[in-house]
């Protein structure tokens, strides 16, 4: 049920935590779908566009799921092309900056560098 504001902000904030919870582990076969990223993510929606205040805890089972299904080089690198694909150019700052806090507020480590221009085929 989303807005098309929504629709143009959502890919922002998917390529953001997608970055930012981009697992080490390698491996081979790709098992994360576009699908699967849009549905375990919509519930951060809220707070990334700055409605809700706080991050839901079903934003941060969403984020934590996708964390350990990108267990993969692949799955990493599809989780991301399959968010940079469809992220506009002209995203407010601020919601950059709010969807890039995620994986911290909650608890889920990680270590790239979140940047919308990412080159998801260097993800390792």
């Amino acid at each position: 049920m989303f807005t098309m504001l929504n629709k143009q902000l959502f890919p922002l904030l998917l390529l953001c935590i997608a970055v930012a919870t981009a697992s080490s582990i390698a491996g081979e076969d790709a098992t994360i779908t576009c699908n699967l990223v849009y549905s375990s993510l919509e519930p951060c929606l809220g707070y990334v566009l700055g409605g809700e205040l706080i991050v839901s805890p079903e934003c941060c089972n969403g984020i934590r799921s996708l964390h350990r299904a990108a267990r993969t080089i692949a799955d990493r690198q599809i989780y991301c092309r399959c968010l940079k694909n469809t992220v506009g150019p002209n995203a407010a700052p601020t919601r950059i900056s709010r969807a890039i806090k995620l994986p911290a507020i909650c608890n889920v480590n990680y270590f790239v560098k979140v940047t919308p221009d990412i080159d998801c085929s260097k993800l390792k």
